[in-house]
């Protein structure tokens, strides 16, 4: 019990780089789109339609320039209280951490291009973060399982920049087909406690100290989609997201590592998957001045099931390879989201709109851990828009509530023929306590139509 529970942390050596998968992942871009709660695959009208269904611009009559951005603001908690005769056997307070995220801010948007080259073709261009959160933990709340070290860093943040050239074509007027090319940059930073090494591998008990990683990768997907106007009244979407492999390379860094004669910093290589996606949706006008919007959007997690690392320097490949550290077992699923919005326009260009999403998570919980966050979301949106002339300004706002999960840390079973419970073996690369979330993400959005 004593070993297991600071050596928890070294775990997330491995796991805390899918930090930026589902649990903390907002998925609306665009402040329209957003504040419609992300239901905009069979709407598609503004520029943000490169990324939701690039057919939706093969209905631009005019070159249009637009701006996006958002300011994500997640809230997060954790604490850890261990069972009487585990707290009294260490010696310690059974609320062994209560712990709060700091305040962070991470900036995220798109700009976009839209280029009418005749009445049939229109070409255009993004540059957008469809994934990019991040969380950091306050140190000395984390004191239990960083060894009792209050000044470890723990901390994540990633980004997945996308640059997306996109043609769209349109048949008639009720139908067009888009094609967009996925050029991906990823960016992935991280701060964790490294842990300890322990009698044999050490004569003494080594505090490891630091850990950081510092990455960048590229990997290049597309994406395909439809849009049907059966009548002025209904529009249908859909768009397929294919999925894409970013190869990470970058440097590790375990700060006391040098105290063994080793070196302190490693190269280190890592493949993430970004799973494929597919998103329908509905628009309707049941009034001339009231759009409905409804998107079903699905995405296979279950791609992320062990992630691999590997480290250049021989002797930490070996010591990661010892710990069990270079596999990392995540066995996600694959979920489906349901989205629901309005927008009403009122006279004088000013439009209401809101919207609603749940968002289930894909991780279970045998793999949870403070730098994978994965919770069931409710989230909640609201926005305003302002036309004049030529100009258009989008604000929204996006709040989501996650549903707590608690990680029993007596997860337990009992074998055939044992008289006292065991811990079960699927839960060691749990993290167990109790996990809450919550997330503020203020937008606002620039349209200049030439």
């Amino acid at each position: 019990m004593k070993k297991k529970i600071p050596t928890v942390a070294i775990v997330l050596l491995a796991a805390a780089s899918l930090t930026f998968a589902n649990g903390l992942n907002l998925n609306s871009i665009g402040a329209r789109a957003l504040a419609m709660g992300g239901a905009f695959v069979g709407l598609a009208d503004d520029f943000s339609a490169v990324f939701w269904n690039p057919a939706g611009l093969a209905f631009f009559k005019a070159r249009t320039f637009g701006f996006y951005g958002s300011d994500i603001i997640p809230m997060g908690k954790y604490s850890l209280v261990l069972p009487d005769p585990v707290a009294l056997a260490l010696g310690v307070s059974p609320a062994a951490v209560e712990a709060r995220t700091q305040m962070k801010h991470y900036l995220g948007g798109m700009i976009g291009y839209v280029h009418p080259i005749s009445d049939r073709l229109v070409a255009g261009f993004g540059i957008f973060q469809p994934s990019g959160l991040g969380a950091a933990w306050k140190s000395a709340d984390l004191a239990f399982i960083s060894g009792g070290r209050r000044d470890i860093d723990w901390s994540s943040q990633v980004g997945l920049i996308t640059f997306a050239p996109t043609l769209a074509y349109k048949v008639s007027e009720k139908l067009s087909f888009g094609a967009r090319l996925d050029v991906n940059y990823g960016v992935f930073n991280l701060g964790t406690y490294a842990g300890k090494l322990e009698p044999p591998l050490v004569p003494t008990t080594l505090d490891l100290g630091q850990y950081e990683e510092s990455e960048t990768g590229w990997g290049v997907g597309a994406a395909f989609s439809v849009l049907v106007k059966p009548s002025e009244m209904f529009s249908l979407g859909l768009t397929v997201r294919t999925p894409v492999t970013v190869k990470f390379s970058g440097t590790a860094l375990i700060s006391n590592l040098g105290y063994l004669g080793f070196s302190g910093e490693s190269r280190m290589e890592r493949e993430v998957k970004w799973p494929l996606w597919v998103g329908g949706g509905l628009a309707f006008k049941p009034l001339e001045n009231l759009t409905v919007t409804a998107d079903i959007q699905y995405t296979d997690w279950k791609v992320i099931d062990v992630i691999e690392t590997a480290y250049t320097d021989p002797i930490w490949s070996q010591l990661m390879t010892l710990s069990g550290k270079t596999e990392m077992p995540m066995h996600w699923d694959a979920r489906m989201q349901i989205r629901v919005g309005a927008e009403y326009l009122f006279k004088g260009g000013v439009a209401v709109r809101a919207g609603y999403y749940n968002d289930p998570a894909p991780a279970p919980d045998r793999t949870m851990n403070i730098l994978l966050p994965n919770y069931d979301f409710n989230a909640f949106t609201f926005g305003l828009g302002y036309a004049l002339g030529a100009l258009q300004l989008d604000f929204g706002v996006e709040y989501l509530i996650g549903k707590e999960r608690d990680i029993n840390f007596l997860k337990t079973f009992t074998a055939p023929g044992a008289s006292n419970p065991l811990y079960d073996p699927a839960y060691a690369d749990a993290q167990p306590g109790l996990y809450g979330m919550k997330i503020l993400a203020p937008t606002i959005m620039v349209t200049y139509r030439f």
